[in-house]
């Protein structure tokens, strides 16, 4: 199917929400919680996207107040269209996912019963050519989640120095090739900038050893990976914004992550365990109630999807999720 044709279909044909039912199950007691305390239900999606899972919530609650938030404003727009039917129950904000503290205060909201954030690049980003995330076609070099500001992966690439682009192709796309391929990128754009990833690609090519691919996959993949977490600051968001969830979450509320790679799921993990433990010192004799535990872990490790769901959306085979529910109230320090 041509990219135009997709396009031209609706936004509810065009995304397919990874683990749906699974996500709004985990959610869904939260909300009850609510409910039984004579609140209005609120939840955040914390990464709205286009709308899938926002979409199923206000379709299975008819009480439910959604807040959808998001970076990228053309997905805003398109997820404002599919939710327009529940108009008088959503609000939707441009802004980044650990922002979440100054959105729901400038909404008036002092706490939310369920926070969802679907990690990484979404579908929209994914289908779009001219965004520049996918190695698969060529596209210029772009990658921004927010095309409104910031440096592009063509500025990265173009612009750092070998030494720090070998930091984060290492880093955050795990590449043990990392040296080879930032000695390579220098040596090309002297001879000309990169403007596309179609010579990004084959720049990486060039470098990375054949065999490579039947365990890593496409050659371009990890530092493909690399440029869009640099580029979008993700990890660094991350770090701010799981701890920012927790705290927005009322007694009883829970928070439902979904991460795509190692490097998102071990923050995420990190967060989720501190408040799952007791904080009182090490052979304290009485655990006193400010030392108790604040979050309860509600996923075994980390759950990953089934055959079924993997076969009805082919991008949730590497999802990997985790949800926590307060039962505590926050420790004000």
């Amino acid at each position: 199917m041509s990219e135009d044709s997709n396009q031209a279909k609706p936004t509810s044909e065009r995304h397919v929400p990874v683990l749906k039912d699974r996500c709004i199950n985990l959610l869904a007691p939260g909300f009850e919680e609510a409910r039984r305390r004579g609140q209005t239900p609120v939840v955040v999606d914390a990464t709205l996207g286009m709308g899938g899972h926002s979409e199923a919530m206000l379709q299975r609650f008819p009480d439910l107040h959604l807040i959808g938030i998001d970076r990228d404003e053309e997905a805003l727009a398109l997820a404002g269209e599919r939710l327009k039917p529940f108009a008088s129950r959503i609000d939707l904000v441009h802004a980044v996912y650990d922002e979440i503290p100054e959105v729901l205060e400038d909404l008036g909201f002092t706490e939310v019963h369920g926070i969802l954030m679907d990690l990484g690049v979404s579908s929209l980003q994914l289908d779009e050519r001219e965004r520049g995330f996918a190695y698969s076609f060529d596209a210029p070099l772009d990658m921004r989640m927010d095309t409104s500001r910031g440096q592009t992966a063509a500025d990265v690439v173009n612009n750092y120095s070998e030494e720090n682009l070998v930091r984060i192709i290492r880093k955050w796309g795990e590449e043990k090739f990392a040296g080879r391929i930032a000695n390579r990128i220098v040596a090309d754009r002297a001879e000309k900038p990169f403007a596309t990833t179609g010579e990004l690609v084959e720049t990486i090519r060039a470098v990375v050893p054949a065999g490579a691919a039947k365990t890593g996959g496409h050659p371009a993949k990890r530092t493909f990976q690399a440029l869009r977490i640099e580029v979008n600051e993700e990890l660094d968001v991350l770090e701010r914004a799981i701890p920012a969830a927790v705290a927005s979450i009322a007694v009883g509320g829970r928070v439902v992550v979904m991460s795509y790679h190692s490097l998102e799921d071990k923050i995420v993990k990190a967060v989720f365990q501190a408040g799952s433990k007791s904080s009182a010192p090490l052979g304290f004799p009485v655990e006193l109630e400010e030392h108790k535990a604040e979050l309860k872990t509600l996923t075994k490790g980390t759950e990953v999807p089934t055959a079924e769901e993997i076969a009805e959306n082919p991008r949730a085979a590497s999802a990997r999720l985790r949800a926590v529910e307060r039962i505590k109230a926050r420790r004000v320090a």
